[in-house]
């Protein structure tokens, strides 16, 4: 009889297997933002895992291989391996392309190549991986305004609808101070940028409706970016948002709040109407234009009060630099306009005028991933 080490290794084996193909996927998709004649310089190396300590993943020019430690790529998710990903490959331009045999290994030319494939020159040693500095705590202004608003929308648990609303809605109050405030003092700020929801060779057009409401209300910029979909196998898309780390963090929450708010509110309302996965999208788009109005109408209010801490989208030049230097290529796609049914629209509408963003900002998983807290 097989032990429970045994039958759990050929599972480990294919994850694995399945791994170092993203990974060749990912350096694919990493040279479209070379030049032509750099792409040709470059040679595809060889792939591997392993256990090993004090670093996060090395180049090997002898032997033309990317090794990433077997910890990170098992314990980390998708966008951070990618960080480390990039930064090994940064070496490897350097090596091969730049010439940099002579120099120390985080030199001139090994910068010089982090810049040309957008990778972070400090992502190695006992850098902490992008999820854990995300999610770090820290005494600064920024995470004091975390804080506040975490209690706020604990508040927003309330049973009492009025007293929800004035709790979420003072927590948008406080989220625009935050950046007008920092816009104000024109103070010196450090953008993330994070992988939110899963990545998909398809998706869904609520998915689009969320993320245009996250970059238009939650201080963040949203971009579909090629990523490497595990369990298929291939290369699909999903969405990456840019922001400081307070930002990104609640922007992050409120996606997977909002996602499960409409998996929930699904499961009730189609409980004895059976309807298909398509019908599902129309309540969900529906509980997001309603949500959308909802945040509009708080703006309205406010301005109609003399409040300028309404929340509105605010342009960032900051950020938009941070954007234009990580995304040097980028196109804007338009959709077909569908057809859906009105009356799971319309219902999906009135739900989301009610909905209410509440509980805690972050909670760490075990994957390092934003979770809703319990």
């Amino acid at each position: 009889m097989l032990s429970k080490k045994q039958n759990t290794m050929p599972i480990r084996e294919e994850l694995e297997r399945r791994i170092l193909h993203g990974l060749a996927c990912e350096w694919e998709n990493a040279l479209e933002t070379l030049n032509p004649p750099d792409k040709e310089k470059l040679r595809r190396p060889l792939f591997s895992l392993r256990d090993m300590k004090g670093k996060w993943g090395y180049w090997s020019g002898e032997k033309s291989e990317i090794c990433l430690s077997r910890k990170l790529v098992l314990d980390h998710p998708w966008d951070t391996i990618c960080e480390i990903l990039l930064h090994e490959m940064a070496h490897q331009y350097a090596d091969q392309v730049l010439g940099g045999h002579d120099e120390p290994p985080h030199g001139p030319k090994f910068n010089r190549a982090c810049h040309l494939l957008r990778a972070n020159p400090r992502a190695s040693g006992n850098y902490k991986p992008l999820d854990e500095r995300v999610l770090k705590h820290s005494p600064s202004p920024g995470d004091k305004i975390i804080v506040r608003v975490k209690k706020l929308m604990a508040l927003a648990q309330s049973q009492n609808r009025h007293e929800a609303e004035l709790a979420m809605a003072k927590a948008h109050e406080f989220i625009a101070k935050y950046n007008i405030g920092l816009l104000a003092r024109d103070e010196e700020r450090h953008f993330v940028s994070v992988f939110v929801g899963r990545a998909a060779l398809r998706h869904f057009r609520e998915d689009y409706h969320l993320a245009g409401l996250l970059q238009d209300f939650y201080f963040v910029y949203g971009i579909w970016v090629p990523a490497y979909v595990l369990d298929k196998g291939k290369m699909g898309s999903v969405l990456e948002i840019s922001g400081t780390i307070q930002n990104v963090r609640i922007a992050s929450y409120v996606h997977d709040f909002v996602k499960r708010f409409i998996d929930s509110q699904w499961q009730g309302y189609n409980k004895k109407r059976g309807l298909n996965r398509y019908r599902k999208t129309d309540f969900a788009v529906g509980i997001l234009k309603g949500f959308r109005s909802k945040l509009r109408m708080q703006n309205r209010e406010r301005k109609r009060d003399g409040d300028q801490l309404r929340l509105v989208k605010i342009e960032d030049p900051l950020l938009q630099r941070h954007v234009d230097y990580r995304y040097p290529h980028t196109t804007s796609i338009r959709g077909k306009v569908l057809r859906g049914y009105k009356d799971v629209l319309r219902d999906g509408i009135g739900i989301g005028k009610k909905l209410v963003i509440s509980k805690g900002i972050t909670e760490k998983g075990r994957s390092g991933k934003l979770l809703i807290e319990k």
